[in-house]
């Protein structure tokens, strides 16, 4: 079992965290004990009619250095951190809220479906993502409602979006033009000299010079991936920084000019970036791809259980059409008109037109795979029913242009979504009252103002 800090989701929803139990005392009473020996909880931030308190704060500091702890000079200073994870806290209070006001509401059968994609993604059981959440000293039902409060906001981010996004057939042609988006692809390696965060001008000219002496030992022959191994500091440099095949559009607009100058095995100077000094070898480069698929043509006859049909029935009604279309050669579409229950193939005789292979589900695509031409399938069950599958015949189909239009209009999509529901974050942060009592907690600005 993994270590309960490798969950997926923790990282999504740690930051978010709410306490299982809490005790709301007004700040006043902050390094009081209880007992004497136990300090009590206290309230760090007011947002409209709900608190944050600062145990919620303290563990979601706490699993976001979890999550870094292998390269914990990627995260800011420890009050730097302290604010940026409680806007998060107040983000998500307020996202809550208005979906509370908006009647958002999610089902414990979203909750258990959520933990069963948790568990899924970590190569779990439910039983085991539960063991695993205990261990860590969270609470299952406070986990639980974590994922509550997540499904809840993507909920609220598709109504927000939902009427705000309109993608034009000349955006998708424009973005299609572009030349990055026409370039292709290259394979990149790197070697990353870091500036430490928050660094001055001596860490800098440090990482400079560094960066100046990788640059020298490789054009004395050193081979870049053992450059990459000796002098290297990003997560990858043991691998010798190879960064694989990227889209050209995916790589920093900086880098991509260079790279656009360049020949494969050639390496490219020390670029400044914002985490420091990158130097980029282009391993290999290459156009755009055609994408060609095999398309199925193919009918169906589709025989759903009922009240009235139980699941044996259905599939020995399957199993006598079968015998009748195999044995007794009965016209296949005939009989799909008058039995087939699916209604978007019954009343064409069954056809299901072309498509692609997965396009009717894995187990109509494990069935495709095993016909030939002509060939009539054994009847088989999925979850709608009973089938039985005719494959017509095969083809090869050129989808490139479809396949290349469908990525920039999800593209297009998730750019306009993201700045849509930005927009509406600020205004509801705008609208909403939020007080936050620990002066260390305020932004430099909002304390010398106060």
């Amino acid at each position: 079992m993994k270590h309960p800090s490798a969950l997926l989701l923790l990282a999504l929803v740690a930051a978010t965290a709410l306490p299982a139990q809490a005790q709301l005392l007004p700040q006043s009473q902050a390094g009081a004990t209880a007992s004497g020996t136990q300090p009590l909880d206290r309230i760090v931030a007011v947002v409209d009619e709900n608190v944050i308190l600062q145990s919620e704060l303290d563990d979601a500091v706490r699993s976001v250095k979890q999550q870094y702890a292998s390269s914990p000079g990627q995260l800011p200073p420890d009050d730097v951190l302290d604010r940026q994870v409680l806007d998060r806290l107040i983000l998500m209070k307020l996202q809550v809220a208005k979906a509370d006001d908006q009647g958002i509401r999610v089902s414990s059968a979203d909750i258990d479906q959520a933990v069963s994609a948790v568990a899924q993604q970590n190569h779990m059981s439910p039983e085991q993502l539960q063991q695993a959440v205990e261990q860590s000293g969270q609470g299952f039902a406070a986990f639980r409602s974590q994922l509550a409060d997540q499904l809840v906001v993507q909920r609220l981010h598709d109504s927000v979006v939902r009427d705000q996004v309109n993608i034009t057939d000349s955006e998708i042609n424009n973005l299609l033009a572009s030349p990055a988006y026409k370039a292709g692809e290259v394979h990149l390696a790197h070697i990353q000299i870091s500036i430490p965060a928050g660094g001055g001008a001596a860490d800098i000219q440090a990482a400079q010079a560094k960066a100046q002496q990788a640059l020298d030992a490789i054009k004395g022959g050193m081979d870049f991936h053992a450059a990459a191994i000796r002098y290297s500091d990003a997560q990858d440099a043991l691998e010798g920084g190879d960064l694989g095949w990227r889209k050209v559009d995916e790589i920093p607009p900086a880098f991509a000019d260079t790279i656009a100058g360049m020949k494969p095995g050639q390496v490219s100077a020390a670029l400044r970036g914002p985490t420091g000094f990158h130097i980029l070898k282009l391993i290999d480069q290459r156009a755009p791809g055609r994408q060609v698929v095999t398309e199925y043509h193919a009918r169906q006859i589709l025989i759903r259980p009922t009240e009235l049909v139980t699941a044996e029935q259905a599939h020995q009604k399957a199993q006598d059409l079968y015998n009748r279309i195999v044995d007794k050669h009965e016209d296949f579409a005939k009989l799909a008109k008058e039995n087939s229950k699916d209604p978007t193939t019954a009343n064409a005789g069954g056809d299901m037109g072309w498509f692609q292979r997965d396009q009717w589900g894995s187990t109509v695509a494990q069935q495709l795979a095993q016909l030939k031409d002509g060939e009539v399938s054994q009847p088989f069950q999925s979850e709608a029913g009973w089938h039985i599958i005719q494959l017509e015949g095969t083809r090869k189909s050129d989808v490139t242009e479809e396949s290349e239009r469908n990525q920039a209009r999800q593209a297009i999509g998730n750019r306009k979504a993201e700045q849509a529901y930005e927009d509406f974050l600020r205004q509801l942060r705008s609208d909403a009252y939020i007080d936050i009592l620990v002066p260390a907690l305020k932004d430099p600005d909002a304390r010398a103002n106060s």
